[in-house]
C-alpha cells in the first residue's frame, strides 16, 4: 500500500501537520491558532444523520481539548430542508464563506436515482480546491464524483450503490467492503453511520489516539469496527438463470443446502458433464458451481443466526461440513466469524424475552 493511500478500516497514519500545528493536533510556537474549520455542504433532501453523527463527533473532540469549528453551508446559503423534512439552518453560502479545513459532503436518498446538479457539484469542486482535505458521507461521493473530485482515485459509498457510483466515475475505483477510504488527501465513508468512523478518524489524525478513543467511549461508539461493510449487506439476490437446465440446478440448491452438491453430483441431475455445467454457471451466474453451493449456504447461516441460532446450529442447518469451514467462510466473506456476526446482528428477542447486550 502506498504512503498515500490508506485500508478501509485501518486508522491512516498522521498527515504532515499545518503551518502553526503539530501532527498531533497542537500548536508550534507561541502563535495563536485559529480553531480548525469544518465545513458541511447540505442541500435539500440531504441526509440528517449523514450530518449530525460526524458533527456530533467533531463536537463532542472539543470537550477533550480540540479546536473545531462546525459550520454548515449549502449552495445558495438558504437554509435546507433534511430527509425528515426538518429546516436545517445554514451558515452561509459556499462562495461567500473562509476556506474550510476539513469540507464534507453528506449524502443523500436521492442519489445516484437522480443526476447530481451542476450547482450542487460545483458548490463540492470549489471549497475543496483550497481545503487541507475533503471527505464524503455515505452517497455523497456521487456528488465528488460529479465534481471530478474522486477521477483516479480510490473511493467507497453505501454496499447498496457501490456498483453505480463505480459506473458514473469509471476512473475510481470502487472498494465495496471498505467503511472508509483515505486516497491522500480525499476521504469517503461507506453509509450513513460509517460517517461516524471516519469523523473519528479525521479526529484521530488531529489530535491522536487517545483523544479520538475519548470521543468515541463518551458516545458509545467502536474507536474502529472490525469487518467491513458487508456485514450489513443483504443477502445475495440476482436474476435467475436463463436457461431452465441451469434453474433446476440453483432451485434443488435453495432448497436444500445441506444436500450432497458436489460438480459430479450437480452434473448428474441434469445428465451432462462436468465441463458442460461449469460453463454454465460461467457463462449465466458468472460463478463456479462450488462458490454457488457455498453462497447459497452462507446466506441461510446468516439468517439463521439473525433469527437467534447459535453458530453450531446454524452450520448445521444450512449445510456446511463442519463449524470450521463456516467459520473460514464468515471470515473470508466479512472478516468475521460466525459467533461476532450473532452477537452484532441475532434478533433481540428470544423466547418471548426482551434482551440487549451487556453494558460493560
Amino acid at each position: 500500500m502506498s504512503s498515500s493511500t490508506a485500508s478501509a478500516t485501518a486508522r491512516p497514519s498522521a498527515p504532515h501537520a499545518p503551518p502553526g500545528r503539530s501532527a498531533g493536533g497542537g500548536t508550534t510556537g507561541g502563535a495563536d491558532v485559529a480553531p480548525r474549520r469544518v465545513a458541511f455542504l447540505v442541500y435539500d433532501g440531504v441526509t440528517l444523520l449523514d450530518v449530525a453523527g460526524p458533527a456530533e463527533v467533531f463536537q463532542e473532540a472539543n470537550r477533550f481539548g480540540a479546536d473545531y469549528a462546525i459550520v454548515l453551508q449549502s449552495p445558495t446559503g438558504a437554509d435546507v430542508t433534511s430527509n425528515l423534512g426538518f429546516t436545517v439552518a445554514v451558515e452561509s453560502a459556499v462562495t461567500c464563506a473562509p476556506c474550510p479545513d476539513t469540507y464534507l459532503v453528506a449524502g443523500s436518498g436521492l442519489y445516484p436515482r437522480t443526476p447530481v446538479a451542476r450547482e450542487l457539484a460545483e458548490a463540492a469542486r470549489v471549497p475543496a480546491a483550497g481545503a487541507r482535505r475533503v471527505a464524503s458521507i455515505c452517497t455523497g461521493a456521487f456528488v465528488l464524483a460529479a465534481a471530478g473530485l474522486l477521477d483516479g482515485k480510490r473511493a467507497t459509498t453505501h454496499w447498496q450503490v457501490t456498483h453505480e457510483l463505480a459506473a458514473r466515475c469509471p476512473t475510481c475505483r470502487v472498494e465495496p467492503d471498505a467503511i472508509y477510504v483515505r486516497d491522500g488527501s480525499t476521504y469517503t465513508s461507506a453509509g450513513v453511520t460509517a460517517g461516524i468512523d471516519l469523523a473519528l478518524a479525521l479526529v484521530e489524525e488531529d489530535h491522536g489516539s487517545d483523544l479520538a478513543r475519548d470521543v468515541a467511549r463518551a458516545l458509545v461508539v467502536y474507536m474502529q469496527r472490525s469487518g467491513g461493510q458487508s456485514q450489513f449487506s443483504a443477502p445475495l439476490q440476482g436474476p435467475p438463470p436463463r436457461s431452465s437446465a441451469l434453474r433446476k440446478v440453483t432451485d434443488l440448491v435453495t432448497a436444500d443446502p445441506g444436500g450432497s452438491h458436489s460438480l459430479g453430483e450437480l452434473a448428474r441431475h441434469l445428465d451432462i458433464s462436468t465441463r458442460q455445467l461449469t460453463r454454465l454457471f460461467h457463462d449465466e451466474l458468472s460463478t463456479t458451481p462450488g462458490r454457488y453451493v457455498e453462497n447459497i449456504r452462507f446466506d441461510m447461516a446468516r439468517a439463521l443466526l439473525d433469527q437467534g441460532h447459535t453458530a453450531t446450529q446454524a452450520a448445521a442447518r444450512a449445510g456446511f461440513p463442519s463449524y470450521e469451514s463456516m467459520r473460514r467462510v464468515f471470515a473470508k466473506k466479512l472478516s468475521l466469524s460466525p459467533a461476532a456476526y450473532r452477537r452484532r446482528f441475532g434478533t433481540a428477542r428470544r423466547g418471548g424475552q426482551d434482551r440487549g447486550p451487556p453494558l460493560a
